[in-house]
């Protein structure tokens, strides 16, 4: 049985994420500062899992976090989940008062120093996994030093992964995620839910358990693939943009477990064909409209230089004539070549973002588009666990992302 030790456990994304880890299965190891959310937590531990082992600290301790160490069981995966923010407050405010260093303690030095309190117990090929914030790619005003505290756990994390390149690394970047605190803010009237989903593509605000589907996910060996990556979980807010206010989704959420109805379209390289359609074939126990429609889709695989961007645009035309709501579209793209003439080079560009503008305008039908690019040689195989998560409603709130798979350590 795996063991993780997830930081933050006690409510929020932590908590979903807890439970989540428990029901697959694995032994968890929680840490928070508060003692009596543990203890809650503890009372809606499943009955058929391993119960956990609880540990209280206060990770804006540097000494706490050192002892830490020593109370672990061996480690398979290591998620950095606490944070701090700082609701109307100046970057420049909490001097005085210790408010900024203890975020910053927090946010920033506490996941490296649990990194190294624990680097003795991690197994070989252990996965870290750093939840920052959309926040971190973009500055959020009166937020304290929340911005720039998750802007460098971003860059610690793609660091950590060129430094270690035995370990797995990835961070999550969640958006707009309706936690307690978030709902607070809503019922107090301080923040108005219709503006907050009118800048979001997928139409709606993520639930903790989207979150939690993806650190489950990243916490796996399947995330290897990843390693060094980002993954930026906000229903498509990050890459949209414009000052005109988006619908609200036409759909409930579908049900995580929801089974998936995977096809791969226009795939003509050999490997890429047989692994997904055997796939395809490994979930035809939900034949004819049963399942998530997934389709994988290649044909920019094959498009010469300068023609990716019309490669897209077709895969995309034909998807949309097919599917009118919640299904997901995943485009195999080829790492852009070094070196190109002047004319062609900003065909690929071009193609990522009609990928960014076709999930704001799909967004509010339940349609999703991300796409991989694949660099020369990477095994099909080993991406089909990725596809497994990123096509499937497990990822529901994830659109619009172009992600590198088989990047590795050494590739920022």
């Amino acid at each position: 049985m795996a063991t993780v030790l997830l930081t933050g456990a006690g409510a929020g994304i932590g908590r979903a994420a807890a439970l989540g880890l428990a029901r697959a299965g694995w032994r968890c190891v929680l840490v928070d500062a508060d003692a009596e959310a543990l203890q809650r937590l503890e009372a809606l531990w499943p009955a058929e899992a391993e119960r956990p082992l609880s540990l209280v600290a206060d990770l804006t301790d540097a000494a706490r976090i050192e002892r830490l160490g020593q109370e672990i069981p061996p480690l398979d995966a290591l998620v950095n989940n606490a944070g701090l923010s700082a609701g109307g407050a100046e970057a420049t405010s909490g001097h005085d008062d210790g408010t900024a260093a203890r975020l910053l303690a927090l946010n920033l030095a506490a996941p490296a120093r649990m990194l190294q309190a624990c680097a003795a117990r991690l197994r070989p090929g252990a996965r870290i996994v750093n939840v920052a914030s959309g926040a971190g790619l973009r500055a959020i005003p009166w937020r304290g030093l929340y911005s720039p505290s998750k802007a460098g756990l971003i860059a610690q994390g793609r660091a950590l992964a060129q430094a270690r390149p035995d370990w797995t690394v990835t961070t999550l970047a969640p958006g707009f995620v309706r936690t307690e605190l978030v709902q607070r803010l809503i019922d107090g009237g301080r923040l108005n839910p219709a503006q907050a989903v009118s800048k979001i593509p997928l139409g709606r605000m993520a639930e903790p358990e989207d979150m939690a589907e993806a650190l489950c996910f990243l916490a796996s060996a399947a995330a290897r693939v990843l390693t060094g990556q980002l993954l930026v979980l906000d229903g498509g807010s990050s890459v949209c943009g414009g000052s005109q206010p988006l619908p609200p989704c036409e759909h409930p959420p579908l049900a995580f477990e929801a089974p998936l109805r995977p096809h791969g379209e226009s795939v003509r390289e050999p490997a890429w064909q047989a692994a997904l359609d055997a796939w395809a074939r490994s979930h035809a126990d939900h034949p004819g409209s049963q399942g998530y429609p997934a389709v994988v889709d290649g044909r920019a695989l094959d498009a010469p230089p300068g023609a990716q961007l019309e490669a897209v645009l077709d895969a995309a035309r034909g998807f949309r004539a097919r599917h009118a709501a919640l299904a997901s579209l995943t485009l195999l793209l080829p790492r852009p070549a070094p070196a190109l003439p002047w004319a062609l080079a900003g065909d690929a560009e071009a193609a990522r973002m009609l990928v960014a503008t076709l999930a704001a305008e799909w967004g509010a039908h339940g349609l999703r588009i991300n796409a991989l690019e694949l660099p020369p040689g990477l095994a099909p195989e080993a991406c089909l666990p990725l596809l497994g998560y990123l096509a499937g409603a497990r990822a529901q709130f994830l659109t619009g992302q172009v992600l590198r798979p088989g990047a590795g350590a050494a590739e920022r």
